[in-house]
């Protein structure tokens, strides 16, 4: 009896090693990625070598990742910058590029790690969809409202999808708004992680400076 092997054993033999080499599928895709980059960009220079006689995998990568570095040090110059200015003035000029341009250029200086625009304020937590349910989101400007009732500042909550650049703009009394005790830049490797990168306790910034009000009451003098 003890011979036999039942027949969801079976079933499960080859289950089981498939669900250990799952571990391996990010260095697989990221193995993949990086080789389709190399030979892309590897691509662009390849065909000039080629026709030259020269036929060595990886010299049109090097090459252009060359151009690139060249290009970025002329951009960082005075001369680089004014003409990068003078192409962002003519492009602001056209009716409909100047928008998408002016949007993607706030997007970009939001996850730039170099940002200096601070696009970006602060990571936002909302109560979104329904109750119960809450959002990640990034607080990007305020709103004055001017009613009938009076005026009411709102805060405007981008809340993005896990590839940043689309969501839904909500505006949201200050008040009803939580900030955790995140950076910007924790808030988008959530975001971009979906969820796996987020902390296993988040604490509010109020409830975090109320717990440092009780602990400074109860600090020992020096003797």
């Amino acid at each position: 009896m003890d011979s036999l092997i039942h027949p969801l054993n079976l079933f499960l033999l080859p289950i089981i090693p498939l669900a250990k080499s799952v571990i391996l599928l990010p260095i697989a895709i990221t193995f993949c990625v990086t080789w389709w980059f190399i030979c892309f960009v590897d691509g662009i220079f390849s065909p000039i070598y080629t026709h030259l006689g020269i036929n060595v995998f990886g010299f049109g990568f090097v090459t252009s990742m060359t151009f690139v570095f060249l290009i970025g040090v002329f951009m960082s110059s005075w001369l680089g910058a004014s003409l990068l200015n003078l192409g962002e003035w003519f492009i602001k000029k056209m009716p409909l590029i100047s928008y998408i341009y002016s949007a993607s250029k706030q997007i970009s200086a939001a996850i730039s790690p170099d940002q200096t625009s601070n696009a970006f304020k602060e990571v936002a937590i909302i109560r979104h969809p329904h109750n119960g349910e809450y959002a990640f989101g990034f607080i990007t400007s305020t709103v004055i409202l001017r009613g009938r009732l009076g005026t009411e500042e709102l805060c405007s909550i981008y809340v993005p999808t896990n590839h940043l650049y689309l969501g839904d703009i909500f505006l949201i009394r200050s008040k009803d708004i939580l900030r955790p005790n995140l950076s910007v830049r924790e808030g988008i490797e959530i975001v971009i992680s979906g969820g796996m990168s987020i902390p296993k306790i988040l604490t509010t910034l109020d409830a975090q400076a109320i717990g440092a009000a009780r602990l400074g009451k109860f600090v020992i003098p020096p003797v």
